[in-house]
């Protein structure tokens, strides 16, 4: 008999914990105060988890710790005690993104279960295959995968799957978004995202909703994924009412238990009171994924007038007492919310009192939730006896993931993605050449040529962020050309990619392999890498507090903002796009990948001095998104070298601070 998937349920206050008990889940994850991807919702305290273990353990549901976010090197001592705590409290699993976090974890806390969030990116066998050998019991894979591509995954390997089926979508592969971070310092990796998707954009003259997802559903596949053998079936929203964690809950809960009543399921599912659904890449949706409004909730209809201290609406559904209502003022980006006390009907409309609040006819109306089932609004703050952890032992922790400093001559790396960049670049004048290529560039590209092997040993083959699963062969097939032809240089962009190169070779993590502390580099070390990468959206303070100063410091680039599977409806030929806070952006397009970067470059060149004052001597020059020019090589690595300024640039939040 084929096994049930789990049914797992985002808890981000009392009600909603209370609410998915009620509506059925097997499972539930929330996050306590810190380190976790929802730092905007209210979260819970120690004392308060150990009511929700035992409350959860007598409706048999099981308990998952959000740990969901990067930690920097100075949070680490705090880190531990949290790991401490949690290990003693008996929690399920912790679902974790830094690997950093997973190696203090494995190395010193053997006993917790350990789930790979989404936010570690992985999409195809190959990561879920890696996650497995580490010793990671679950992975919640990435949102943009196919149907065809789940299945594959779900049999090509071992490990647990976790799959998200309701709720919202970010228009950026998660924990590849540097938008948030790259507009005000708060990183979606830090779980501080100010939602930049949900924003307009504009193109073309005119202003768009260009990124702004509709919201996942996909209760129709439900069955589907119980027979290719998916564990766990994951509901987004912990920053969600009870309501909504109830609804969802019953919704699914009732298609799990009961594939025939799936019309019925469907109908809860009307009233979740979120965005406008689509099934997205699992539904081949996706030409229509993109909502022209941010508004959650149900539409009723409009304000037909107000008049005194009362408007009246025009709704295709009836309105009753304990509605909450959400009203959008025309022409403006404002919001009232009223809770309906009492409704009079007059010719055909709904009249009610606007509680005060500046409604103008012609608003939109939205039912944002309906006061028909409540739950305890409070958790009792148990009072925690656990044993803290012992002063000496915490030190030789951090001691053990520390390195002696290493100073060395400077070296610096350059990165391209193209051909005609290759010709302008003087291999004498650098250390490492990181080729980006795409497939179609991989397919024109002759190692063998003489000037290829005359500097071998200074080209790196840079693999993607992203390899779709079908893809997975042609990346261990383009391995094993470069290595045939005498090049052993790889730079990987997702830690599994090591199992796609063999032994004997030099592998460089590029930094979308984050290194926030030094658990990361360590664990880097071990696993055989030679070089690791520093993120691009780290800031000073953070990058001076680590021990590990032999990695690559990200110098001159174009950070990716949004690296995202999901095309956007632009003309073509028209790339240019300015958000709401004028920051001029670009689109490109690339095996099958849309990227957003700014017009503006990202410069350190200036802080050359203060890098080497500090132990740092390795620096990437990126040009993946320059125009080809022949001397901008020599031009950048002289400005580098003289710690000078380039303009005009910015520095992402290398001064101003990572939140």
């Amino acid at each position: 008999m084929m096994q049930k998937p789990e049914l797992l349920l985002p808890v981000g206050n009392p009600e909603s914990f209370y609410a998915a008990l009620r509506g059925g889940a097997d499972a539930i994850y929330l996050g306590l105060k810190q380190f976790n991807a929802r730092g905007r919702a209210k979260n819970f305290t120690n004392g308060q988890l150990i009511t929700i273990l035992k409350e959860a353990k007598k409706n048999n549901v099981l308990v998952y710790i959000t740990l969901n976010t990067v930690v920097k090197n100075n949070e680490i001592p705090e880190l531990l005690d949290y790991l401490n705590f949690l290990n003693q409290a008996g929690v399920h699993g912790i679902i974790l993104q830094d690997w950093g976090v997973y190696f203090i974890a494995r190395s010193f806390f053997p006993n917790l279960v350990l789930h790979a969030s989404t936010q570690m990116g992985i999409h195809n066998s190959t990561g879920a295959n890696y996650a497995q050998k580490k010793g990671i019991e679950r992975v919640v894979l990435a949102r943009e995968l196919t149907l065809g591509e789940l299945t594959k995954i779900c049999k090509k390997s071992k490990v647990e799957t976790e799959v998200f089926i309701h709720g919202a979508l970010c228009y950026s592969f998660s924990g590849m978004c540097l938008y948030s971070s790259y507009a005000g310092g708060r990183g979606a990796n830090r779980g501080l995202c100010t939602q930049p998707c949900r924003r307009t954009y504009t193109a073309t003259n005119s202003k768009q909703f260009l990124f702004n997802l509709k919201d996942n559903q996909l209760i129709d596949l439900v069955s589907r994924f119980q027979k290719m053998g998916v564990s766990s079936l994951k509901v987004e929203g912990r920053m969600k009412s009870g309501e909504y964690t109830y609804r969802v809950a019953q919704a699914y809960r009732t298609a799990l238990d009961n594939e025939v009543k799936l019309t019925e399921a469907k109908e809860l599912l009307a009233l979740d009171f979120g965005r406008e659904k689509t099934a997205y890449f699992m539904g081949k949706d996706v030409k229509t994924a993109i909502a022209e409004k941010t508004v959650a909730g149900v539409y009723l209809g409009k304000v037909s007038r107000v008049k005194g201290e009362y408007l009246s609406i025009s709704s295709h559904m009836k309105i009753e007492p304990g509605f909450r209502l959400r009203f959008h003022i025309p022409n403006t980006e404002k919001q009232e919310t009223v809770k309906v006390r009492e409704v009079v009907e007059e010719n055909g409309l709904y009249k009610i009192h606007t509680a005060g609040k500046q409604v103008k006819p012609n608003s939109e109306v939205y039912l944002s939730g309906i006061s028909d089932v409540k739950f305890p609004s409070k958790l009792d703050d148990a009072r925690t006896h656990f044993k803290p952890m012992n002063f000496g032992h915490k030190q030789k922790i951090l001691n053990a993931l520390k390195t002696k400093k290493s100073s060395k001559k400077e070296e610096y790396y350059f990165r391209i993605n193209s051909m005609e960049w290759l010709k302008k670049m003087n291999l004498n004048e650098m250390d490492g050449l990181f080729l980006a290529f795409s497939k179609i560039t991989w397919s024109r590209f002759d190692p063998e040529v003489p000037f290829i092997q005359k500097f071998k040993d200074k080209i790196f083959i840079e693999l993607p962020k992203f390899i779709q699963q079908d893809a997975n062969q042609y990346y261990r097939e383009l391995v094993s050309r470069m290595v045939k032809s005498g090049i052993r240089n790889f730079v990987i962009s997702h830690l599994s990619q090591i199992d796609l190169i063999p032994p004997k070779c030099r592998i460089v993590t590029n930094e979308n392999v984050y290194v926030f502390n030094d658990a990361a580099a360590k664990f880097y070390k071990n696993e055989g890498v030679s070089i690791f990468s520093y993120p691009q959206e780290i800031d000073f303070e953070s990058l001076f507090s680590l021990s590990h100063k032999d990695g690559i410091v990200p110098m001159y680039f174009y950070p990716e903002l949004f690296h995202s599977r999901m095309p956007i409806a632009m003309k073509e030929g028209d790339d240019e796009l300015v958000d709401d806070m004028n920051i001029k952006l670009q689109r490109f397009r690339r095996n099958g990948i849309t990227s957003i970067v700014p017009q503006v470059p990202v410069s350190i060149s200036q802080s050359r001095n203060k890098l080497q004052k500090n132990g740092f001597y390795r620096y990437l020059i990126d040009f993946c998104y320059e125009p080809v020019s022949k001397h901008r090589a020599k031009t950048v690595k002289s400005r580098i070298m003289r710690s000078e300024q380039i303009q005009p640039s910015n520095t992402f939040n290398f001064n101003k601070g990572l939140k």
